[in-house]
């Protein structure tokens, strides 16, 4: 760190359908930094985009606290790389391979990780939804293709509920995901480092009972989920789920850090996705591991800061 206070964008809002998680995690991360060693400027790319190419000379880095597309998925670090202007975590092509689960998880494979069976559906082109039945079985995952926080994410447990799921999906992406699901434990481990990768102490994500699945609200909603941090695992099986992050950060060309989720089957893993830009609310995963790790949210926030400034 310079001896002069750092001048930081702060890059939260966004067009996405997480745009008010992205300002919860932007107030988190504003009470969170050293105002003595950081001058932030708030930018909502939504309806500022001119405003940051204008501030960009003026500027150290850029925070980038956006979820979803035009945010995560590699269009705003594009412009930042233009802009000569570093910031956290991945840069363009890992930001799009994750945000597309497509892609990634074909990197997941080529890599020998673990990942559910799947089917990827076009809405231009025709499919039959009892070869999605008699491939993967029910109940079966539908998701689209490029969401996060489980928008647009339902679990069929019938043919009636697949045609609702495959509609609900196909309104969010021309790409949907059908896919194996797996009944297991939910098991998160976050990574970060450049070059040198440390994977944070696990977490085990336990949803109320009301609710099917982690989903938008058991995810963002003060109470509705317990996370176990560290979860509760023999050290052989949480060893293995730290090795498979670490692989899978690498795999997808991810830089900083990331959060990769997946499900604990027996004591096989699954890989559902990598996230790039883990949230930072109150509730969220990315800052409760490195808690647990020993560093203040603060502390985590002025490493992540670090991490970008090393790659510069």
């Amino acid at each position: 760190m310079t001896g002069r206070k750092l001048r930081v964008a702060l890059l939260c809002g966004g067009r996405s359908g997480e745009r008010e998680i992205s300002f919860k995690s932007a107030d988190q991360v504003t009470r969170a930094l050293d105002p003595h060693r950081y001058e932030l400027v708030r930018i909502d790319p939504a309806t500022e985009l001119a405003r940051l190419i204008e501030e960009a000379p003026h500027l150290d880095l850029a925070l980038i606290i956006l979820h979803g597309r035009w945010g995560e998925d590699g269009t705003v670090q594009g412009l930042l790389d233009l802009l000569d202007l570093p910031y956290q975590g991945s840069g363009v092509l890992s930001s799009a391979i994750c945000m597309d689960k497509r892609a990634s998880k074909e990197l997941y494979r080529l890599h020998d990780l673990p990942v559910p069976s799947d089917l990827v559906l076009d809405r231009n082109q025709p499919f039959d939804r009892e070869t999605i039945v008699r491939t993967l079985g029910l109940p079966v995952v539908v998701k689209p293709a490029t969401e996060g926080s489980s928008l647009g994410l339902t679990i069929a447990r019938s043919r009636e509920e697949l045609a609702t799921g495959l509609a609900l999906a196909f309104d969010h992406d021309r790409y949907v995901i059908a896919e194996e699901y797996i009944r297991g434990r939910e098991i998160t481990v976050s990574v970060w480092g450049n070059d040198a990768l440390e994977a944070l102490p696990l977490i085990e994500i336990c949803p109320d009972e009301k609710y099917e699945f982690y989903d938008y609200e058991a995810k963002y909603k003060p109470g509705a989920t317990r996370e176990i941090c560290p979860a509760p695992l023999p050290e052989e099986l949480t060893q293995k789920a730290q090795e498979i992050g670490i692989k899978a950060h690498r795999a997808l060309y991810c830089r900083g850090y990331s959060r990769t989720d997946m499900m604990l089957r027996d004591r096989d893993f699954y890989i559902l996705e990598t996230n790039t830009i883990p949230g930072m609310t109150e509730t969220s995963l990315f800052p409760l591991a490195a808690k647990m790790a020993g560093y203040s949210f603060g502390q985590m926030m002025d490493r992540l800061i670090e991490l970008a400034l090393e790659r510069k």
